[in-house]
C-alpha cells in the first residue's frame, strides 16, 4: 500500500470489510456479489465438474428480478465460487449442506536505487550469490498490473522459462504477446467482481481490462521485488544510481486485481487461486483492510493465504498505512508475513529559510525552476480560506505571489501544492501536525514546495502569527546519503499492533524500506496522478507499506532459492529471528510518530537483514495442522475451520489438534497478555537446527521486560544432527514493578556464531477480554 501523495487509490491497498456477515447493500435492488465457500469433497458424482455442480446449485435458488451469474470458481486458495445474488438467495445458500460460508464481496484498496545497499546485499558475498539472485523463483505480484516495456523487466541474461511454470500471458489489444518474456512469464487480469460491483463494464478510456498497469502501483511493486538491474536511473536527477529488485533474476507473474474503485475479494481470490495453480513460489500482496482487521474466517486474504500455505507458497503482505494508532495492522493472520515500513539512509533535503534567518529541514522531489533569490511573503493557509489548502478554497487575493503554509492531512499532499498554484501562490510549505509527527515524505510537487516536521511546523506557524512581515524561501539540495539523520526509523503511517484479533501473536512481523522508494512506473499517468500534471516518467519515488512489502517478498524469494525445502513458516522465521533493532548510529530504532524508541508492537522483530537470514541457525517451523490447532485455541468451531481446510471438519477436529493457548503456536516471537488475576503465562516452542554445523549447543539469554520474570526450561539446547528439533518452555511471571501498559524484552539462543533472537512484548489487561476472535 502506498501512502497517497495524489489520489486515494495509490494509498496502501486498504479495504472496508464487514466485521459480521450482512446481506444488506447500498444497491437499490440488493443484487451484489457473494463468495461462497463449499466443501471440497461434497460434489455429487453425477456432476462432471464442480462448475456444473455450482451452476446447478444457483439454478435451484429462489428467483430474482436480476440474473444470477457465476463469476469465478475456486479450487486451490479456497474452494467454492463467487456469484451475483440477491440477499434472499445468499441467505438460502447458507442452508445448503455443502456450503460452509457465504460472505459478501468487499472492496480492498491499495495499502529502488539504494535499498539493496542499505539492506547489505552485495554481489560478492551473502544472500545474493548464495541464492543466484533467486533465478527461476517465481514471484506472483497481485496489484494494478504491470507496464512491461520498462527496463526493469528486461530478460537479458535470464535462462529459459522454468519448466515447472504452468501460467500464461493473457493478451489484449494493449498487451500483446511480446509484452511477456523470460522475466515477465505470466500476466492476467481479474475484473469480474469489480464489474459486478459497477453493474456495468468498466470505462476503458480510464483503465484497461488487460494486465497493463495504468495506475503505476503494480509496476512499482513488481520492479521492487524482482526487477532486473538497470544503470543510470533517477527521478529527475533525484536518487540517481543503479536500480535493481531484491531478487533480480526472479521471474515475475503479474495478476491485476486492483481498479479505479478498489480491489475486490472475489477478484483477489481468483488471482490467488490461479497463482497457486500456475506455480508461483511467493505471493506479494500490498493490499489489506481498513477500519480494522476482519476476523480470520471473514477475511478473504487470510483464507486465501492459508490455502497458499497449504501449497507451500509464502504470502508476504503489507501491514497497512493507518498508523500511528494502535491496533491498526491488517493482514495479521499468523500464516501471513506482515510487513511494516521504515526509512533509508537517503534524504532529499529542501530547507525552509525564514526571514529572521532560522533554517528548518524539510524534504522534496520538486524538479522545476527554483524560487527567486530573495525571500517571499509567507502566509498560513488557515488565514487564506483553508488550513489544508483544499482545491478552490484558497483566496487568490491573499495567496498570489506568496509561499503558503498548508497543514498536512485532509487531502492528498501534492494536491495541496496544486491548489496553491491555481490560486496564484508561488511556493508551499507542507506542515506536519501531531498526527504525523516528524515523518517526512518527499513528493514530486508542481510548485516549489517542501514538507517539514511538526516541531518546525509549529515554529513556522508561530512566526507567521507574530511576525509583522513574515517571509521565507526554500532551498533544494538534491540527494544526500549518509548517517545523519540516523536510519532506519519506523514511518508514522506504518500500521502497528498490538494484534487486534489474537494479541498472543505479535504483528507486524518485520519492517523494511518503505519511505521514498524509487522503482518503475507506468507510462499511462503522471508521477502525481493529478490531471494537471502532464509529466511521464520511467521511475517514480513513492512511500507506503506497499513499498516495504515487495522488498520482503523479493528477499523471501532469495531464501526460497537458497533453501527450496524450507516451508513458508521457516522462511518467515529466518527473517524474524535475524532482524535488527539498532539504527546505523548504534541506538535503538526510533518511531517517527513520536520521536521516541520504537517497540515490537511497532516494528515487530525489527528491520530485515537479508544476509543474516541466509544462515539463521535455528528456525521455528509451523505446518497446516498447527494452524488448525491455533484456530481451535481461539475458539473456532468445525464449521469455521472448514472454510480454511476446504472440507467439512469433523466435530473432533479440535480434539485431534489442540494448543493450550494461542501463544503456544510455534511462532518466532512472543506476545504475552496478563489478564486480571493471572500471575503466570507459559508458552511452548520447538526449534529446528538448520545451521551449517550438525553438532551445536545453544544457550539462552533472556532480556526480561521490566516487571516480568522470564524463565526458560531447558536453558541449553543440544543438537547432534541437521534438521533435529528440540523443544523448550517459557514461563512469564509477574515480577516486582509490574503494572498496566506495555513492556518489552527478548529471548535469544546463541551458539557463539548464530544469534536467534525473538522479541518479547508484554501487556497487562484490565478488561479480561478474550484473546481470540
Amino acid at each position: 500500500m502506498a501512502v497517497s501523495s495524489s489520489s486515494p487509490f495509490i494509498f496502501f491497498f486498504l479495504v472496508l470489510c464487514l466485521v459480521h456477515a450482512t446481506f444488506s447493500t447500498d444497491q437499490s435492488d440488493g443484487h451484489r456479489t457473494f463468495i461462497v465457500h463449499v466443501s471440497k469433497y461434497s460434489k455429487p458424482a453425477l456432476f462432471s465438474s464442480h462448475r456444473r455442480w455450482y451452476t446447478s446449485i444457483l439454478r435451484s435458488l429462489p428467483p430474482s428480478p436480476h440474473p444470477t451469474k457465476l463469476l469465478y470458481t475456486y479450487s486451490r486458495a479456497v474452494h467454492g465460487f463467487s456469484a451475483t445474488l440477491s440477499p434472499s438467495q445468499a441467505h438460502a445458500l447458507q442452508s445448503h449442506p455443502a456450503v460452509l460460508s457465504v460472505v459478501p464481496d468487499m472492496p480492498r484498496q491499495l495499502h529502488t536505487t539504494r535499498t539493496y545497499n542499505f539492506l547489505g546485499l552485495a554481489d560478492n558475498f551473502g544472500l545474493w550469490p548464495n541464492s543466484d539472485y533467486a533465478d527461476d523463483v517465481v514471484i506472483g505480484v497481485l496489484d494494478t498490473g504491470i507496464w512491461p516495456e520498462r527496463p526493469s523487466f528486461s530478460d537479458s541474461g535470464l535462462g529459459p522459462v522454468p519448466e515447472t511454470w504452468k501460467g500464461k500471458c493473457v493478451t489484449a489489444g494493449d498487451f500483446p504477446a511480446s509484452a511477456c518474456n523470460r522475466k515477465i512469464i505470466g500476466a492476467r487480469a481479474y475484473f469480474n467482481g469489480y464489474e459486478s460491483h459497477l453493474g456495468k463494464p468498466m470505462d476503458e478510456s480510464n483503465e484497461s481490462r488487460s494486465p497493463r498497469d495504468t495506475e503505476g502501483h503494480g509496476t512499482h511493486t513488481a520492479s521492487t521485488a524482482g526487477g532486473s538491474r538497470v544503470s543510470n536511473v533517477s527521478f529527475y536527477e533525484y536518487a540517481y544510481g543503479e536500480a535493481r529488485g531484491m531478487a533480480s533474476k526472479a521471474r515475475i507473474a503479474a495478476y491485476k486485481i486492483c481498479w479505479t474503485f478498489g480491489c475486490f475479494d472475489s477478484d483477489i481470490l481468483a488471482a490467488m487461486d490461479q497463482a497457486i495453480a500456475d506455480g508461483v513460489h511467493i505471493i506479494s500482496l500490498s493490499v489489506g483492510a481498513s477500519g480494522g482487521a476482519p476476523p480470520y474466517d471473514r477475511d478473504s486474504i487470510a483464507i486465501g493465504a492459508f490455502g497458499a500455505a497449504q501449497h507451500g507458497v509464502l504470502v508476504s503482505a503489507s501491514a497497512g498505512n493507518s498508523g500511528p494508532g494502535a491496533f491498526t495492522a491488517t493482514n495479521i493472520a499468523p500464516w501471513i508475513l506482515t510487513v511494516g515500513a521504515s526509512t533509508l539512509d537517503r534524504e532529499f533535503p529542501a530547507d525552509v529559510i525564514l526571514g529572521d534567518g532560522r533554517v528548518f529541514n524539510g524534504v522534496s522531489l520538486y524538479s522545476g525552476e527554483g524560487l527567486v533569490d530573495f525571500k517571499l511573503p509567507l502566509v498560513y493557509g488557515g488565514d487564506c480560506g483553508s488550513r489544508y489548502c483544499y482545491a478552490g478554497s484558497l483566496q487568490p487575493s491573499k495567496v498570489q505571489g506568496k509561499i503558503v503554509v498548508c497543514d498536512r492531512g485532509g487531502n492528498a499532499r501534492v494536491a495541496k501544492g496544486s491548489a496553491v498554484k491555481l490560486a496564484g501562490g508561488i511556493g508551499m510549505i507542507m506542515a506536519n501536525t501531531e498526527e504525523s509527527g516528524e515523518e517526512l515524505l518527499a513528493d514530486s510537487h508542481l510548485v516549489p514546495a517542501t514538507m517539514v516536521g511538526q516541531i518546525a511546523a509549529d515554529q513556522i506557524r508561530n512566526y507567521i502569527k507574530l511576525g509583522e512581515y513574515p517571509t521565507a524561501t526554500i532551498k533544494f539540495r538534491g540527494t544526500v546519503i549518509g548517517p545523519s539523520p540516523p536510519s532506519p526509523k519506523v514511518a508514522s503511517f506504518s500500521s502497528r499492533g498490538p494484534n487486534s484479533l489474537t494479541p498472543e501473536i505479535l504483528k507486524p512481523d518485520v519492517i523494511a524500506p518503505g519511505v521514498n522508494i524509487l522503482a518503475g512506473w507506468t507510462g499511462a499517468t503522471s508521477p502525481t496522478d493529478l490531471d494537471i500534471d502532464s509529466r511521464r516518467v520511467e521511475f517514480n519515488i513513492i512511500s507506503g507499506t506497499s513499498m516495504s512489502c515487495p522488498h520482503v517478498s523479493g528477499i523471501a524469494a532469495l531464501l526460497r532459492k537458497a533453501y527450496p525445502e524450507w516451508s513458508p513458516a521457516a522462511i518467515k522465521s529466518a527473517l524474524v529471528t535475524t532482524a535488527y533493532t539498532l539504527d546505523n548510529s548504534g541506538n535503538k530504532i526510533k518511531d517517527l510518530a513520536n520521536g521516541g524508541e520504537s517497540t515490537p508492537f511497532v516494528h515487530g522483530a525489527g528491520h530485515v537483514d537479508p544476509n543474516r537470514a541466509l544462515n539463521p541457525g535455528l528456525v521455528y517451523d509451523i505446518n497446516v495442522n498447527d494452524y488448525v490447532a491455533f484456530m481451535c485455541s481461539i475458539g473456532y468451531g468445525p464449521r469455521q475451520i472448514a472454510v480454511f481446510v476446504r472440507e467439512l471438519a469433523g466435530d473432533d477436529i479440535c480434539a485431534r489438534n489442540s494448543l493450550a493457548s494461542p501463544g503456544d503456536l510455534n511462532y518466532p516471537s512472543f506476545a504475552v497478555v496478563f489478564k486480571p488475576g493471572q500471575e503466570l503465562v507459559k508458552y511452548k516452542r520447538v526449534v529446528t537446527n538448520v545451521g551449517s554445523v550438525a553438532d551445536a549447543v545453544y544457550e539462552v539469554n533472556v532480556d526480561a521486560p521490566a516487571g516480568v520474570e522470564i524463565s526458560v526450561e531447558p536453558s541449553k539446547l543440544v543438537f547432534s544432527e541437521e534438521n533435529q528439533t528440540q523443544s523448550y518452555e517459557v514461563t512469564f511471571a509477574k515480577g516486582v514493578g509490574y503494572g498496566n501498559g506495555e513492556r518489552y524484552g527478548s529471548i535469544e539462543w546463541s551458539n557463539g556464531h548464530h544469534h536467534v533472537r525473538s522479541p518479547v512484548a508484554v501487556r497487562w489487561s484490565n478488561t479480561g477480554y478474550s484473546a481470540s476472535i
